[in-house]
């Protein structure tokens, strides 16, 4: 039996509350089921696209291991997913970031409303990680994160293929490089099962980032959704949620300034997202106030260096380098480096060094994907750059591990909103090599909602052949898939008076 206080027995514990049972009777809940430990297993679920649809089948053994852990009765709710390629440079889009506090707040709703004791947060899409690990720091009662996983990568020909590759195809036919024919056998094989986007994007970065807190189990974020190991993750982080219980863990423990620190190192190594910077910024603030600045990240990223060869920067994806060793395999060679603390309590009970200690690694080479410190994939730190000047006095962000140029003048072509830019490079000749593409009124007010741009950066890059001779700068934000000479987050915004 665990050791923590019940608050769910405050709830149905006791004559007075004879009605609150009641309605656990209905559902099947016997008297031993209401006197233990209430677990919500939350899964961010939805049908309207391949990142989540799965995540009710998983919480089906995540309450296995609940059962199995220390005799807790779990019981699935749900929250909601907005599906970011799908609204991907449509009006969409302009409800992506947001979702990520309507996550939080339907969590928080749900497990106080309830009662709960402790849950497992289930994700997948972009938002549903940070807005999980968001209500898990607000909440803070004993949680566990368990991400659904990686779709694997569909091949065209010799090609390995992700969602990035049919943005960048739309682009490529636009420009009359490939036939209508040619991008339809693309758009059919890029992303050929359940699960996230295959490449280190903002779903595979933020589960990562998961694991690098410590808020999920070690190796939990590389398996397939498709893999058997990803079920077995399931029933574990039930066990392993009743064993945080037991110990009395809650996520403000786990997620203290030094874990956070680990996670951007772990962001700056394996060259993640740009959208990973707000999702920190968010939960940290959340997790009692944790004093996060983007001069953190700065920081960090300047004594951290790019180890792993992962797309869009890279050549890999993230089934590649679960074979390897996943995200430990990563963690580990910046330990040993001292880059890593080691000493921060994690989820499991343990700390991140005792996990990586008894973390059983496949002996398999894996200096291809991922490679030691000493021998870093480009010379100048991290992955992402915090930028300051004139037109971001208040910061901007560039991911460096997705482009090959540090430097770039030219002149500025201004547009008014991301769709008067894709429109003129839909036309041709009117973005020409030297230009600095500015699209303004797409932050969080002006956008409204601080869309992502991958179809402006992806037809510049698939279609124009414009990546390495035309730089952007944007008040709004990048999708993960984005490469080439990109600044984003330009603060302050356009819509209150930025540049």
């Amino acid at each position: 039996m665990v050791k923590v206080n019940l608050r769910s027995q405050e709830r149905y514990g006791g004559v007075l509350n004879a009605p609150h049972r009641a309605f656990l009777r209905s559902i099947g809940f016997s008297d031993e089921d209401i006197g233990k430990p209430l677990v919500a297993v939350v899964a961010a679920w939805s049908e309207a696209g391949p990142c989540n649809i799965h995540t009710l089948q998983l919480a089906v053994h995540v309450k296995e291991g609940v059962r199995r852990g220390g005799g807790g009765s779990p019981l699935t709710v749900p929250t909601i997913v907005v599906n970011d390629n799908i609204g991907m440079g449509t009006e969409g889009m302009r409800y992506s970031l947001v979702s990520r506090e309507v996550i939080a707040d339907t969590i928080e709703a749900q497990i106080n409303a309830h009662a709960f004791d402790g849950f497992v947060g289930i994700g997948g899409c972009d938002k549903t990680t940070p807005g999980i690990l968001m209500a898990m720091a607000r909440l803070n009662i004993p949680a566990v994160y368990l991400y659904g996983g990686t779709a694997e990568p569909g091949f065209y020909g010799n090609l390995k293929l992700t969602i990035e590759d049919v943005h960048e195809a739309i682009g490529a036919y636009l420009a009359g490089k490939i036939t209508e024919d040619e991008l339809y056998e693309i758009e059919k094989r890029a992303h050929p099962t359940y699960g996230t986007c295959a490449g280190m994007f903002t779903a595979n970065t933020m589960a990562a980032i998961a694991e690098a807190l410590g808020m999920a189990l070690p190796g939990s974020a590389s398996p397939p959704a498709t893999s058997a190991r990803r079920v077995m993750y399931a029933v574990e982080s039930g066990v392993a949620l009743m064993n945080a219980m037991e110990l009395g863990i809650k996520p403000r423990d786990v997620m203290t300034y030094e874990a956070f620190e680990n996670a951007i190192t772990v962001l700056m190594a394996m060259g993640g997202s740009t959208n990973a910077i707000l999702h920190l910024l968010a939960i940290a603030h959340e997790a009692g106030g944790v004093k996060l600045t983007l001069e953190d990240f700065d920081r960090i990223s300047k004594r951290t260096p790019y180890i792993a060869s992962l797309r869009p920067g890279g050549d890999y994806v993230m089934a590649d380098l679960d074979a390897v060793g996943g995200v430990p395999l990563v963690m580990l060679k910046l330990l040993k480096a001292g880059l890593l603390n080691g000493k921060v309590l994690t989820i499991t009970g343990k700390t991140m060094e005792e996990n990586l200690k008894n973390y059983k690694f496949p002996n398999v080479p894996h200096d291809h994907i991922v490679r030691d410190v000493s021998n870093p994939i480009k010379p100048w730190g991290g992955g992402i750059r915090i930028l300051k000047g004139s037109l971001a006095p208040e910061g901007a962000v560039i991911k460096v591990a997705a482009t090959e140029l540090m430097r770039f003048e030219g002149r500025a072509r201004p547009f008014n909103s991301e769709e008067e830019a894709f429109q003129a490079i839909r036309r041709g000749g009117e973005v020409r090599p030297g230009d600095v593409v500015v699209i303004r009124y797409e932050g969080p007010k002006g956008g409204p909602g601080m869309p992502e741009m991958l179809r402006v950066t992806a037809a510049l890059v698939g279609g124009a052949g414009l990546g390495k001779d035309v730089a952007l700068v944007t008040d709004g934000r990048f999708s993960g898939a984005t490469r080439g000479f990109m600044v984003g987050h330009v603060a302050p915004e356009a819509a209150v008076g930025g540049r």
